[in-house]
């Protein structure tokens, strides 16, 4: 009878492996924690441990983490009294398969700074909070790894999901190296490696992330290769991941970057990113375009303002000239980068059938925008007409891109980027990007800081279809204040503020009621 056995309790004095050792692992669906907390216990039990595995679900996948917990002593011959769950402060070792999910170990009370090794894996998964979020919701993970730093013993941190990527295994047998090489626990390097060969499944690949990730911890990894930077990649070369294609196309390649070679160092390197995407998009002479465009802001600035218009103007031109359209959802769908990243993400095997079915919902707008300009133009200002078609063109379709017939269309459909030059949506796009860039140049003199505001009022149009509508109305309502706080000393901050809150407020309330306040201001106080 189990009440015959004298429970375990560490007598005092007792040797340290007589202990129960209390282990976390946090990890959400699909990154295999079930299969880590069993391998933990199997590699305990291997050498003469007794061990306990439990988990508590989370409350959803991806807005909760399953936590498995397991509690391990010494066989002593006498029956250990193990835990169902953890407790705040009395956890040995927790294990996090991602950077949050460490963040939100600490919040609870599981990692401590006398005791606690906290293994975590670097990668990032927005959580839902970040998501929903119109502008950038991203908590910083610098700050959630300087807190972990002073919160836990010791803090081991690294992506593990890349090393897992790489060796096509999941992040749980990389976050078993980890935690092998950390030497948390007693035990040989072979004992895990036993445990991960009694699977019987994916074993190799398994041991090649568990080894990877395993030197690493351990600090006997090879260090990385230096990484050349890259030159110009995507189709505007001919290729993708490496520059490829005519000299010609080279030639003018390199006569960009010399341009940029050329410009203040400050700016470089944004100048020589928004390059990389706007030729991706299109092709070398739109990104002629972009340096002839961003030239106007450089002539404007100077080093005693830190270049921060032209290093705005960098960026937000790029994203400007590269909206989302019909052709470039095409192109990106069809791409043989996304087909790898699919299989990869789905962890399809060599030799496996992989289905794609891709969902579309074109309306009338859309359908015009990748139409010659007058004709498009026609039917647009022809309701009757727009509503005939569409009635007929407005409604969802799925795509299978991995048949012939569904890659074929859609293929079609990105190779129409060669005539975009020509189409009623650039004609409309390029027209609102001289009115707005025209506009935030033409500020430069008498408000610098309200300039580069201006630009930044960019980051408010994004997506494709109704969100770029809806993202459009917010970017005309904010800068619908500049004729309300122009010559005011505050001007740019009310901006600022402004597209803040439109980026926060998916509805609007809040800029609505932002701007009803900015319609009541008085006299500047300062002037």
């Amino acid at each position: 009878m189990l009440d015959a056995v004298p429970p375990f309790r560490p007598r005092a004095g007792a040797h340290d492996d007589e202990r129960v050792i209390k282990l976390a692992v946090l990890a959400v669906g699909g990154q295999g924690g079930g299969v880590l907390a069993d391998w933990i216990t199997d590699v305990a039990e291997r050498n003469g441990y007794v061990a306990q595995s439990t988990s508590v679900a989370g409350v959803a996948q991806r807005t909760g983490a399953t936590i498995y917990y397991v509690e391990m002593a010494r066989d002593t011959g006498r029956l250990p009294v193990f835990a169902l769950s953890p407790s705040q402060g009395d956890v040995d070792i927790l294990i996090a398969a991602e950077l949050m999910e460490a963040g939100r170990a600490i919040i609870r009370g599981f990692v401590t700074p006398e005791r606690t090794t906290l293994i975590a894996s670097s990668h990032r998964i927005a959580a839902v909070s970040e998501k929903i979020e119109p502008g950038d919701g991203r908590a910083s993970s610098s700050k959630v790894h300087a807190t972990a730093e002073a919160a836990s013993k010791r803090f081991i941190a690294f992506d593990m999901e890349k090393i897992a990527a790489d060796n096509g295994s999941m992040i749980s047998a990389s976050l078993l190296g980890a935690l092998a090489g950390s030497d948390a626990l007693p035990f040989t390097r072979e004992s895990y490696e036993q445990a991960i060969g009694a699977g019987g499944r994916g074993v190799k690949a398994s041991l090649g992330a568990f080894g990877a990730a395993f030197d690493r911890a351990h600090g006997t990894a090879a260090p990385a290769p230096k990484i050349a930077e890259p030159a110009i990649v995507g189709p505007a070369l001919g290729g993708a991941g490496h520059v490829s294609g005519p000299q010609n196309l080279l030639q003018g390649w390199r006569a960009l970057a010399a341009r940029i070679d050329e410009m203040p160092m400050a700016v470089r390197d944004m100048a020589l990113r928004g390059l990389r995407k706007v030729v991706d998009y299109q092709d070398i002479a739109y990104g002629r375009e972009y340096l002839d465009r961003l030239d106007k802001a450089i002539a404007l600035d100077g080093p005693d303002r830190g270049y921060g218009l032209s290093i705005a103007a960098a960026k937000h031109l790029a994203n400007a000239m590269c909206y989302d359209d019909m052709i470039r959802v095409a192109d990106l769908k069809t791409r043989s980068t996304r087909d790898r990243r699919v299989r990869r993400e789905a962890g399809v095997k060599d030799g496996s059938i992989l289905q794609v079915t891709e969902y579309f919902h074109p309306r009338i707008e859309e359908f015009c925008g990748t139409l010659p300009a007058r004709l498009g133009s026609y039917i647009e200002n022809r309701p009757k007409l727009a509503a005939f078609l569409d009635r007929r063109i407005n409604h969802g379709r799925r795509i299978r891109t991995d048949s012939f017939a569904g890659f074929a269309a859609l293929w079609f459909i990105g190779g129409l980027r060669r005539w975009r030059r020509g189409l009623l949506r650039h004609k409309v796009e390029v027209a609102h990007l001289e009115r707005w860039y025209a506009l935030a140049l033409g500020y430069v003199p008498a408000d610098y800081a309200l300039a580069v505001e201006i630009l930044n009022c960019r980051r408010l149009i994004k997506g494709y279809s109704d969100t770029h509508l809806r993202a459009q109305s917010k970017f005309d309502r904010v800068l619908s204040a500049l004729e309300l706080v122009k010559g005011r000393t505050d001007a740019a901050d009310w901006i600022r503020r402004l597209r803040e809150m439109a980026l926060k407020d998916e509805k609007g309330d809040m800029l609505d009621g932002a701007l009803k306040t900015v319609a009541t201001l008085g006299p500047d106080p300062i002037t």
